[in-house]
């Protein structure tokens, strides 16, 4: 029986520069529709930090011609939902709706886009709600730790402060710091349009150039110089009341542009992805049970990247943990060639199933897309994944392992 034939996302140049995603779904019930914006905390002004996370909190609270009832209920009402997203360098806002219901989802969001109003009663209100969530992760120092040492990696760049901002900066932005970050950042050039679904492109195409023939045309993004992160051992910070000792490391990785980030991926799923047979998964909780968690992920940004490594633990095996992780990453330098390639073999067909499994995901799989084309000017197909995933070598292992050795980390207990 032939293999059935994969539908790849595909970007259409549409009338005015606007960019669209499309992935064409046969027979699905739902759709998606969303916008992704080349702004994100790194585009926050310097004295208004957490701006492009309130403005994504807040951009659902009326427009010109919508009250924030309204708004909620426009795709509710069908049974479907808004949501929004902000990251570094990205803001992205979306609706899953039940089947042909692209047309109530992209009137909406280019509404939202062009029009939102940001009134300060509901601002005073969101404020509190985005402070209350700046205090919850304070609360959870394993999500915390994260954005500490980021902060502490990329200081003195657009990248080195919290997404959320702080309570301070928070309670000095107002609607009129909303109003024109929308007016700067929302625009043409600055993003990409997706939807995955039933519909044809012909129809989706028509509705967006319909409903964004708007959209302000505004400037090429060019991101401020992110230099390379900044590397060595932090100190350690103490915290009350914790009976687990939380641990970060980090290390560089590559950018989203570079081709680097395929054999990058793979090496992370080996080590400590979400598979339990990673090799920090046997080593420090299937052997010998010292972590409840240990996870390897992937801090991408448009120039530079990080390889994160956190697992919590015992305050009393911090450094026991530390030593398996150092020695797990360096075993792959040290490992015979016929050994390693047998290992990368078996590392490349487990990512080769899940890549294939993650192409149920719709919603990753179209707003990762978007984001290809937000931050390199293409989508990238499944089948050039694989070929890079199928080209990498034992010596691109060793190469990756090697950049242990110029660390970062941070303690939490």
């Amino acid at each position: 029986m032939g293999g059935q034939m994969i539908e790849e996302p595909r970007l259409l140049q549409l009338e005015g520069g606007l960019r669209l995603v499309y992935l064409y779904q046969r027979g699905a019930h739902a759709g998606i529709f969303g916008m992704s914006v080349s702004a994100g905390s790194g585009s926050d002004p310097d004295s208004g930090h957490g701006l492009a996370h309130l403005v994504e909190h807040t951009i659902f609270k009326g427009t010109n011609k919508r009250s924030p009832r309204h708004v909620i209920n426009r795709m509710e009402s069908i049974g479907g939902e808004l949501n929004a997203f902000t990251t570094k360098e990205e803001t992205t806002v979306y609706a899953i709706f039940p089947g042909r219901g692209a047309q109530r989802a992209v009137e909406l969001i280019s509404d939202l886009a062009m029009h939102a109003k940001f009134p300060e009663k509901e601002l005073e209100k969101e404020r509190e709600v985005v402070i209350d969530e700046i205090n919850s992760y304070l609360d959870s120092p394993s999500e915390a730790i994260f954005d500490e040492l980021e902060d502490m990696v990329f200081a003195g760049t657009r990248l080195g402060h919290n997404i959320l901002g702080n309570p301070e900066s928070v309670r000095g932005l107002c609607g009129e710091n909303c109003r024109e970050f929308l007016r700067r950042n929302y625009t043409r050039k600055g993003s990409v349009l997706f939807y995955a679904g039933p519909q044809s492109a012909n129809v989706v195409a028509k509705l967006v150039e319909k409903y964004f023939a708007e959209l302000r045309e505004g400037e090429q993004y060019e991101p401020a110089a992110v230099t390379r992160m900044k590397t060595g051992v932090y100190d350690e910070r103490r915290l009350e009341n914790l009976h687990q000792a939380h641990v970060l490391t980090a290390f560089p990785a590559a950018g989203l542009s570079s081709e680097l980030r395929f054999s990058e991926n793979l090496f992370a799923n080996y080590i400590g992805g979400p598979g339990m047979n990673s090799v920090l998964n046997i080593e420090l909780r299937e052997k010998r049970g010292l972590v409840y968690t240990v996870d390897v992920s992937m801090a991408r940004f448009r120039e530079s990247g990080m390889f994160n490594i956190y697992f919590g633990c015992d305050s009393d095996d911090v450094e026991r943990c530390k030593d398996l992780c150092r020695r797990a990453v360096e075993d792959i330098t040290d490992c015979p060639p016929i050994k390693l390639q047998r290992r990368l073999n078996g590392a490349i067909k487990q990512y080769l199933g899940q890549l294939e499994v993650s192409l149920e995901n719709r919603e990753n799989r179209i707003s990762g897309a978007a984001r290809n084309v937000l931050f390199g000017g293409a989508t990238v197909s499944l089948e050039t994944i694989k070929e890079h995933i199928r080209n990498t070598t034992i010596s691109d292992f060793r190469e990756i392992a090697g950049r242990y050795s110029e660390r970062s980390e941070l303690i939490m207990r």
